[in-house]
């Protein structure tokens, strides 16, 4: 029987979905989706919409409460909706996260890969590096900064939001304070009237460097150097202050126009060793130090040795693969969005001339940019996916197929669509290892997760192949021994330290095969250092001993 709007239910609720809503069941069998619920609520529910299959409803009345409930510390947390899971301990937060991604990876993507217990948030409150704050009138008509209702518009009043820095707060009321005082009007939709729409904040996470941008109607604000100079003496971290333009009537918070006020217009701050500018447009990750464990993980599956090209889709700023760049030979990163290339291009500088010099960077679709690097023959060792929310298109896997990398590392922010193209790959011949849930969002029903794949991964239950080398011609074959192997042979026996170029260009020498791919430097290429002949003379030996020559 088909529930009816308003009618109340008993229920017990049994788990949290994607979206982080308690998931319960009504005597038919139907679900019942119920936000702000946690699992082991037995709580009476009022449908508000039935949809056949499954319905939504609101929590009426907490009759026993879970365990795994805590009290909300928030005043606003339910009509501002952004710390959906603030009324649940960060355990059952964690685990609840841990069954989302297990159950992609099963249901959406039908693969039976472990999934690693969930690596939590290093900080679970003020942990976000980036604020855009709405900026409107309280019930009194006073500016006042908060956060959208969901599905709405309307700005719900957020003096102390708990995922922010504290100072970041501090710096939004000083600003509505001073927008109060010298008569300032927040952007109104409904009537178009009023100048300031959004306040715009960065903080490095490990500079302590603060970003103001004021995101406006027009290129003129009233006071402005007044503000400067009241902003810098009340906050001395404010490192730069920007007036950022938005006339259109949209829902997207930046306009394309920025006028500098005070500072170089950036600030400056480092991610896993890679030191970043960001400005207002910059793309990067809202936690920091979650985000560093994340890469850390990318980086581990990576499985990079000296020789090794890697191809970065999606790269943004560069940062995954920049953070990666001392481990393998050559780094390719593309991205769609030119300020993100330019920085990209500017971070690798910054670190030196020896990645400069491994890094290339180009802006294009990931997509269109892998199917033609594809078709001019690139074999990259290893590809490295970070694509946004709706996953990677096929354009772009068949592409990667193509390319047929050893290694694929797959970073999303979306488990469902990270187990669907997991799923499409894994008809192509790559094996998906296993998959490590990050959270980067906490309070939130956000989970990133790492995936690691490899190509030619045969599952030994279902296939056991036994051969033997007797009566086959092993004479052409030739022995190795890794560059790590090498290194470790010329220091013991001559105390030299030998890099893994040095190492190739000996190889070449002697005849032996150097692992090659479509943008291998070049042995003429003059800015590649040589090796000195004492050098050249302990690899000599070392590949001697391993039989090598």
């Amino acid at each position: 029987m088909p529930l009816q709007k308003n009618q109340i239910l008993t229920l017990r609720i049994e788990r949290l979905s994607s979206d982080g809503s308690g998931v319960a069941h009504s005597a038919d069998g139907e679900a019942v989706f119920v936000p702000g619920t946690a699992p082991g609520d037995e709580a009476r529910v009022r449908i508000v919409k039935d949809c056949g299959r499954y319905a939504f409803g609101i929590l009426d009345e907490l009759l026993t409460p879970s365990p795994d409930r805590i009290p909300v510390d928030c005043p606003v947390a339910g009509p501002c909706g952004g710390c959906s899971l603030r009324h649940l301990a960060y355990t059952a937060e964690l685990r609840a996260k841990q069954e989302s991604v297990l159950d992609a990876f099963r249901r959406i993507g039908g693969l039976e890969v472990p999934v690693l217990d969930i690596l939590p948030s290093p900080e679970v409150d003020r942990y976000r590096n980036k604020v855009q704050f709405p900026v409107g009138v309280d019930k009194n008509g006073v500016p006042c900064i908060g956060f959208y209702a969901g599905r709405t518009h309307r700005i719900v009043p957020c003096p102390d939001c708990k995922l922010q820095p504290g100072v970041l707060n501090e710096i939004g009321n000083a600003l509505c304070a001073f927008f109060a005082q010298q008569g300032i009007r927040p952007y109104d939709e409904q009537s178009g009237k009023g100048l300031v729409r959004h306040i715009f904040l960065r903080r490095g996470a490990h500079s302590g460097q603060i970003m103001v941008c004021l995101v406006c109607t027009r290129a003129k604000l009233p006071h402005a150097e007044q503000l400067c100079t009241a902003l810098r003496e009340q906050f001395p971290a404010i490192s730069t202050i920007l007036l950022n333009v938005n006339a259109k009537n949209t829902n997207v918070i930046l306009g394309s126009e920025n006028h500098i006020l005070y500072g170089p217009g950036y600030i400056e701050d480092t991610l896993c060793g890679v030191p970043v500018r960001l400005g207002p447009l910059s793309f990067y990750q809202v936690n920091t130090l979650a985000a560093e464990r994340l890469y850390g993980v990318a980086a581990q599956y990576a499985q990079l040795t000296p020789d090794d090209a890697l191809l970065d889709l999606y790269c943004g700023m560069g940062t995954i693969g920049l953070s990666m760049a001392d481990q393998c030979r050559e780094l390719i990163g593309v991205e769609i969005v030119p300020e993100a290339i330019e920085s990209a291009k500017a971070n690798a500088a910054r670190m030196g001339e020896a990645v400069a010099a491994k890094s290339c960077f180009f802006c294009a679709d990931a997509g269109q940019a892998a199917t033609q690097l594809a078709a001019e023959g690139l074999h990259p060792d290893i590809v490295m996916l970070d694509p946004p929310r709706k996953g990677c298109d096929e354009a772009t896997l068949s592409a990667v197929v193509r390319m047929a990398p050893r290694r694929v590392v797959y970073v999303s922010c979306n488990p469902a669509t990270a187990a669907r193209d997991a799923a499409w790959l894994e008809q192509k011949g790559y094996h998906a290892e296993k998959v490590q849930p990050v959270d980067l969002f906490p309070r939130t029903k956000h989970c990133e997760c790492v995936i690691a794949l490899s190509k030619g991964e045969i599952d030994s239950k279902k296939v056991r192949v036994e051969f033997s080398l007797e009566g086959i011609d092993t004479s052409g074959l030739q022995k190795s021994a890794t560059y790590p192997e090498i290194k470790a042979r010329v220091l013991e026996q001559t105390g030299l330290k030998v890099s893994s170029l040095y190492i190739s260009q000996v190889k070449q020498k002697c005849g032996l095969e150097v692992r090659e791919n479509h943008h291998k430097a070049k042995s003429e290429n003059t800015k590649q250092p040589q090796c000195p002949k004492e050098k050249e003379d302990a690899i000599v030996e070392a590949l001697k001993h391993f039989q090598m020559i």
